[in-house]
C-alpha cells in the first residue's frame, strides 16, 4: 500500500519532471531553418534546426570545457577524456560504439578546443534515434577504466609526435605561447609528453564528473529532425543514466571577462631541421563578443583571406617567396589573436617578414581601399553561406552559438551584419589592431645570426 507522503513525493517528482521550457529562437519560412530550444529541468539545453528537404541529420553534444579549464598538471586532460569516451560504457564496448554507426553508413567523431569539446554523429534521418542513443550513452555512461587510460596514452603520445612532425601546425601552438605565455590559453590542447604520462585514471574521472554535468552541456541537432522527438529521446537517455536528477539546476552562462596578453615584441624561435621556415607575425586581436568582430572579419579577409588578398599578392604572386601565406583570427571569450602565417625557404624568411610587416603598417596607417573592402565583404558573405550548407556545419553553428553566446543568429542576420560594415569601421579596427607592436614565432633551421635578425620584424 502506498502512503500519502509517497504519493505526494511521486506527484512532486512528476510535476518537476514535466517542466521543460521550449522557445522558438529563429522562425523559418514553412519551418525551414526554424531553430528551437528546450531547457530540461536538469539544466540540459537542446537546440535544433529543421531542414525538411534533406535526408541526413547531425547530432552533437557540446561540453563547456576546454584546455583553458586545466591546471598545469592537468594539461591535456580534456583531450585525453575526449578519446576515452569512445572506449566503452556500461552498455557498449568501444567496438559496439563504432560498429553501431558504421553499420548505418554514418560518421562519428569529436574535437577538443581551448574553450569547448564536441562529440557528434552524422547519419540518415531515419537513423537519428540510434545516433542520439549512442552519443548520449558515451557522454553519460563512460567507464574510464584504468586499462583504457593506459592503452589510449600511447595513442595520444603518437598524436603529439605527429603534431611535432608538422611544423606548419606546431608553429600555431608556439604562437599561442608567445602571445599568452604559460597560461591555460597559452598551453597546447594536446598537452605535453610529461603531462600525458603523469595523468591517472582517477584524476581524469574527477575531471569528467566535474565538467560533464548536464548544466555544462548543450545538445544540438540539425537536418530533417523533429524538435520534440529529439527532446524526448535525449531526455529519456539522460534520465535513464540518472543524469537529470537536479530539477532546479540552471545552465552555466557563457564565459566572460577580460584578459591582457603579454607585452608586444616577444620573439620565440625553435631551431629545427626542416625544409621551410614557418613563421607567424601577430598581435592581440578581439574577443568573440566584441562588436567590432564583423569589421575585423572583413579586414582579415582583405589582408590574407584569399588569392586576391594583399599578402597573397605581395608575397606569392608578385615575388614568389612563399607557397602558403595567409592571415587569421582566433577569438576567445575574453581575448583574441590576429596572426599572419607564412612558410618559406629559410634564406628568404627575413624578406617575407619585412613585406608582411610593411603591409600591416601600411594598412594600419592608410587603411584599405573601398574596392578592397567591397570585395572582402562579398567574399566573406559568400564563404559564410557556403560554409553552412551541410547539416554538420549547421549543428556546429547552433551548438557553439548556444554554448558561447547564449543566443542564436540566423544566416540572414549574419549576412546583414557583414554587409553593414563600413569602410570607416574597417579602417578604425585596422588602426587599433594592426597599429600594435607585433610578436613573432618561428620554427625552422634558423641559426644564431638568422634568429637574432628576426627581432627586426617586431622592432
Amino acid at each position: 500500500m502506498t502512503s500519502r507522503s509517497s504519493k505526494a513525493t511521486a506527484r512532486t517528482s512528476s510535476e518537476a519532471r514535466a517542466v521543460a521550457r521550449t522557445q522558438t529562437l529563429i522562425k523559418g519560412a514553412n519551418g525551414i531553418g526554424t531553430v528551437r530550444k528546450t531547457t530540461l529541468p536538469g539544466g540540459l539545453r537542446v537546440v535544433t534546426e529543421t531542414l525538411p528537404s534533406v535526408r541526413s541529420a547531425t547530432f552533437g553534444i557540446w561540453a563547456h570545457v576546454g584546455s583553458r579549464d586545466e591546471t598545469p598538471s592537468l594539461n591535456g586532460a580534456t583531450h585525453y577524456l575526449e578519446h576515452l569516451l569512445f572506449k566503452g560504457t556500461g552498455k557498449r564496448s568501444a567496438l559496439d560504439i563504432s560498429s553501431a554507426i558504421d553499420a548505418v553508413g554514418g560518421e562519428m567523431n569529436a574535437f577538443t578546443a581551448k574553450e569547448y569539446t564536441c562529440y557528434y554523429a552524422r547519419v540518415l534521418d531515419t537513423d537519428l534515434p540510434l545516433a542520439i542513443d549512442v552519443v548520449c550513452d558515451m557522454l553519460t555512461g563512460s567507464l574510464i577504466r584504468q586499462e583504457d587510460v593506459d592503452a589510449e596514452r600511447g595513442v595520444i603520445l603518437e598524436e603529439i609526435a605527429m603534431t611535432e612532425d608538422d611544423p606548419g601546425d606546431c608553429v600555431h601552438d608556439l604562437f599561442a605561447h608567445t602571445m599568452l605565455g604559460d597560461t591555460p590559453l597559452g598551453r597546447p590542447v594536446l598537452g605535453t609528453v610529461d603531462t600525458i604520462n603523469a595523468l591517472t585514471a582517477d584524476r581524469i574521472r574527477r575531471f569528467y564528473k566535474r565538467h560533464y554535468d548536464p548544466t555544462h552541456l548543450v545538445v544540438a541537432a540539425a537536418g530533417n529532425v523533429d524538435h520534440q522527438k529529439v527532446v524526448r529521446q535525449v531526455r529519456a537517455a539522460f534520465e535513464k543514466a540518472g543524469a537529470l536528477t537536479r530539477t532546479d539546476a540552471t545552465p552555466v552562462a557563457p564565459r566572460a571577462g577580460a584578459r591582457r596578453l603579454r607585452t608586444a615584441g616577444h620573439v620565440e624561435v625553435v631551431d629545427r631541421r626542416t625544409e621551410q621556415a614557418h613563421v607567424i607575425l601577430g598581435m592581440p586581436g578581439l574577443a568573440r563578443t566584441d562588436d567590432r568582430r564583423w569589421a575585423m572579419g572583413v579586414l582579415n579577409t582583405a589582408l590574407g583571406g584569399g588569392m586576391s588578398s594583399r599578402l597573397f599578392q605581395e608575397v606569392r604572386e608578385k615575388r614568389g617567396l612563399a607557397y602558403s601565406v595567409y592571415s587569421y583570427t582566433s577569438a576567445f571569450a575574453d581575448t583574441g589573436l590576429f596572426g599572419v602565417y607564412a612558410g618559406c625557404r629559410p634564406s628568404q624568411v627575413h624578406d617575407v617578414l619585412k613585406i608582411c610587416r610593411d603591409e600591416l603598417d601600411h594598412v594600419a596607417e592608410n587603411g584599405l581601399t573601398d574596392d578592397e573592402i567591397r570585395r572582402a565583404v562579398g567574399q566573406l558573405a559568400g564563404s559564410t553561406v557556403l560554409g553552412l550548407e551541410d547539416t554538420g556545419a549547421i549543428m556546429n553553428r547552433i551548438g557553439k552559438s548556444e554554448l558561447c553566446w547564449g543566443e542564436q543568429m540566423s544566416v540572414d542576420d549574419m549576412l546583414a551584419q557583414i554587409s553593414a560594415v563600413t569602410p570607416d569601421e574597417v579602417r578604425a579596427v585596422a588602426r587599433d589592431i594592426l597599429g600594435q607592436r607585433p610578436s613573432l614565432s618561428a620554427i625552422g633551421p634558423l641559426k644564431d645570426k638568422q634568429a637574432a635578425r628576426l627581432h627586426e620584424a617586431v622592432a
